[in-house]
């Protein structure tokens, strides 16, 4: 089943591109590869998820901020690519987490983000990944994710 197929069929609508917030492009493509800039959190209506995790965030909210910066990515993938199908797939995902100093379930909440890329791409959204933890993100929110893809043909 294509990628755009089970976008479809989880009922999944995805949300218009997110803007650069300064200077800088939401993706670049280069050697077979689409590089995507971090996204946060953003919402349908232009709000983001923002707040500690570990504070005044719970995990699973963490993880639905997560979701919500894969949602994100997948629509500058199609931007970038036209379609969803054409990605191979996910190589690499970096993580960043806006935590308090103790907290350590990073990798939990960024199976948020790349829980969504298996069920959109199967096995080949399972990427190489990294879940950190910040001391802060831009304009306060939760989570910011950047990916790196192989695109297809």
């Amino acid at each position: 089943m294509s990628a755009e197929t089970r976008l479809a069929a989880l009922g999944i609508a995805l949300p218009d591109p997110p803007r650069p917030m300064a200077n800088y492009v939401p993706f670049r493509i280069g050697g077979g590869l689409l590089f995507l800039s971090g996204v946060g959190p953003r919402r349908a209506d232009g709000s983001s998820i923002t707040g500690i995790v570990g504070g005044e965030l719970s995990v699973q909210q963490g993880y639905e901020a997560a979701r919500l910066c894969g949602l994100n990515l997948l629509a500058n993938m199609r931007a970038a690519l036209g379609s969803l199908d054409r990605v191979d797939t996910i190589l690499k995902v970096l993580g960043m987490v806006r935590a308090t100093p103790e907290f350590g379930e990073q990798p939990e909440v960024i199976n948020g983000c790349t829980d969504l890329f298996v069920e959109v791409f199967g096995d080949a959204g399972r990427p190489a990944r990294s879940a950190v933890g910040m001391g802060s993100l831009p304009r306060g929110i939760a989570v910011e994710i950047e990916a790196v893809v192989a695109i297809r043909g």
